[in-house]
């Protein structure tokens, strides 16, 4: 149970909500195996992806390689979530939004801080366009990926199993607000900050930190078909350091239309 004095008593962990939370999630792909992708990022080396089998993936960036675990899941035609996480470094996870009509690609690099900082969302996320290259396919076209204002002032249910309901509303580039109607969380609810990406015409990377538990998320969202695919990074109850997979089908509600003089930031 959590003893932190800033955190209320009846506050639930990741632990207590994640359980079945990935029931309306898509399901990971095996298509990649046999695959090489060579990932090419703002602020880094390149990252060459050799996919061995359907959840190993051998990999180099300069001179740092290995093989580690990963997640691919298609969500539309040439669309992809891939996560990945180090043996060698167990508070790091990735997620890279894959768009291959395009070559584009978001990678969102989420980090587990050794220790709390008061005020400070204890999973901190860095965020890189770039682009993948998987051979005998044209370069990358289209915009580069960057931050979006798109979802401000939306509000819209997220329904990731029978016993999981959640509204979400987008309050500005740097927060958003979500309460539970079903579930574990049921009553509860914050304003957490949040980054939105746009990777292509109705697709999004969406993420959040929370601030009372220490977990963050990242999810892409497929709004032509109105569903999430997602994982939340943090730490349960216990410190153990948690990668749990979510996805929901999404029901818009409706949007705030915002006066030019009252945008907000």
């Amino acid at each position: 149970m959590n003893t932190d004095a800033a955190v209320p008593a009846d506050w639930k962990a990741l632990d207590d909500f994640a359980a079945g939370i990935d029931t309306n999630r898509l399901p990971a792909t095996d298509g990649l195996i046999g695959q090489r992708w060579l990932l090419e990022r703002s602020g880094g080396a390149p990252i060459d992806l050799r996919f061995r089998t359907a959840d190993r993936v051998d990999w180099t960036s300069g001179s740092a390689s290995g093989t580690d675990w990963y997640e691919a899941v298609e969500v539309a035609d040439g669309v992809y979530f891939l996560a990945r996480t180090f043996a060698d470094r167990p508070y790091v996870s990735e997620v890279t939004a894959v768009h291959l009509p395009t070559a584009r690609t978001i990678t969102v690099v989420s980090t587990i801080a050794t220790e709390p900082t008061p005020g400070v969302p204890r999973v901190s996320q860095e965020f890189f366009a770039g682009t993948v290259d998987i051979g005998g396919v044209a370069g990358p076209s289209g915009d580069v990926p960057g931050p979006t204002r798109d979802l401000i002032g939306w509000r819209a249910v997220y329904r990731y199993s029978p016993n999981h309901l959640y509204e979400h509303v987008y309050l500005s580039s740097e927060r958003y607000c979500w309460q539970c109607l079903i579930g574990e969380q049921r009553g509860h609810g914050d304003v957490d900050l949040a980054t939105t990406w746009k990777l292509a015409p109705d697709l999004y990377v969406f993420t959040f930190r929370e601030f009372l538990i220490p977990v963050a998320a990242t999810w892409l969202y497929n709004l032509d078909a109105m569903r999430s695919t997602g994982r939340f990074f943090g730490l349960a109850d216990d410190g153990a350091v948690r990668n749990a997979p979510g996805g929901a089908h999404i029901t818009a509600l409706g949007r705030v239309q915002y006066p030019d003089d009252g945008q907000p930031a």
